[in-house]
């Protein structure tokens, strides 16, 4: 179960890895955008929909990470109410389980208008990029996120031990 662990942990990097690049790319890219439109009136035509190209690799790379390691923003309005340690423990595993199963209908309605979009060939404006693309990214990336939060609440639940950080 430990090298199961270790390897899942290492293949996380990966879309770290990627977001990061993405985010370069998107910094580059508005840097040469404003210079060119600041210094010699050429804005880059294709900016608007590369940013957001870009802006949904990088959340949505990011989503089962953040979700997976429980570094998601919180609010702690029943924080006062579980004191016990097994308390926090059912609360979170049965908030992650339900937030899981509820990211699947969202999910289940990108992949319907990515088909859309495919049956319609709707493509980007400037680079006329098939929309299709980043949208079935988007769906397969919730659909990851569902199953990480399902899993990080059984294992919350059943075997909270594995979840405990590691030395390696």
């Amino acid at each position: 179960m430990n090298s199961a662990l270790k390897l899942i942990r290492q293949l996380s990097k990966l879309p770290i890895i990627m977001a990061s690049i993405a985010l370069f790319a998107l910094m580059v890219m508005i840097f040469a955008d404003v210079m060119l439109r600041s210094a010699f009136n050429a804005p880059i035509e294709a900016a608007t929909e590369l940013t957001r190209w870009f802006m949904a690799i990088i959340v949505f790379l990011m989503l089962p990470i953040i979700s997976g390691t429980q570094e998601h923003i919180v609010v702690d309005l029943t924080d006062a109410f579980f004191t016990n340690k097994w308390a926090v423990r059912i609360r979170d595993g049965l908030i992650n389980l339900a937030c899981g199963v509820m990211l699947i209908w969202p999910a289940q309605q990108v992949v319907v208008l990515a088909e859309r979009a495919r049956s319609y060939g709707d493509v980007t404006e400037y680079l006329a990029l098939p929309q299709f693309y980043i949208e079935w990214f988007i769906a397969i990336m919730t659909f990851v996120t569902a199953a990480v939060l399902v899993v990080r609440g059984l294992i919350t639940l059943i075997a909270p031990q594995l979840l405990e950080p590691s030395n390696d």
